[in-house]
């Protein structure tokens, strides 16, 4: 594996999350052969002023007032849905790079994601089993043992790499969680877990209860 990235890197998910780009190369799961395509990885100055916190944040939320990364070209919107699941289903279509909650009456909520890159990709039904907000971050053992590097525990805010808020699946290591890197949505880039902008994922996470049922479609 070559990698050459900084002292300290924020990842979740095996994706990027700060500020000058750097590249590192892992191991695929099933192959035990290095995946071709380098994972970009940029570390964000905390002093630099980033774009204003949308109004779907709390504005009790201490952070809601600070700089909360947004942009995405992929826009929130409600669309037809005629899949055979029910309404506040999840239903994450990674081919698609798509999530969509299911409002019931034929419709369902779009959201733009980012999903795993190759040898990282799965499918399964998961239940949300916990919700946070401004999430702590402890990169799981099978990430620790591709990335040493990494910090062992980065506290919730703005640089962490699960953004705003964060859904935990079952017992597995996968979230659905926000981003500081709002242009890696719509792209194959993590470790396995569904990411969204910090705007999208305050707005499902007020959406989604815990228990709710999760159907991930490769």
């Amino acid at each position: 594996m070559r990698r050459f990235a900084p002292a300290l890197i924020g990842l979740a998910c095996a994706a990027a999350a700060w500020a000058s780009p750097a590249f590192a190369y892992e191991i695929d799961p099933l192959t035990r052969q290095p995946l071709d395509n380098a994972l970009s990885v940029r570390v964000r100055p905390q002093a630099v002023a980033l774009p204003t916190a949308n109004a779907s944040l709390n504005a009790a939320d201490p952070l809601a007032a600070s700089a909360v990364p947004q942009m995405s070209a992929i826009a929130r919107e409600t669309v037809a849905y005629n899949g055979p699941y029910g309404a506040g289903t999840i239903v994450v279509s990674t081919a698609e790079r798509r999530l969509y909650y299911v409002l019931g009456g034929g419709q369902a909520l779009r959201y733009g994601v980012g999903v795993g890159r190759p040898g990282f990709t799965w499918g399964g039904v998961q239940t949300i089993t916990m919700k946070r907000e401004w999430p702590d971050w402890r990169p799981p053992a099978q990430m620790l043992r591709r990335r040493p590097d990494l910090p062992r525990y980065m506290k919730g805010g703005l640089e962490n790499p699960l953004g705003a808020r964060a859904m935990y699946l079952g017992g597995s290591i996968y979230r659905i969680h926000g981003s500081n890197e709002p242009e890696t949505i719509g792209t194959a880039v993590s470790s396995g877990c569904i990411r969204m902008t910090n705007e999208d994922v305050a707005d499902l996470y007020t959406r989604a209860k815990v228990g709710t049922k999760v159907i991930v479609q490769r």
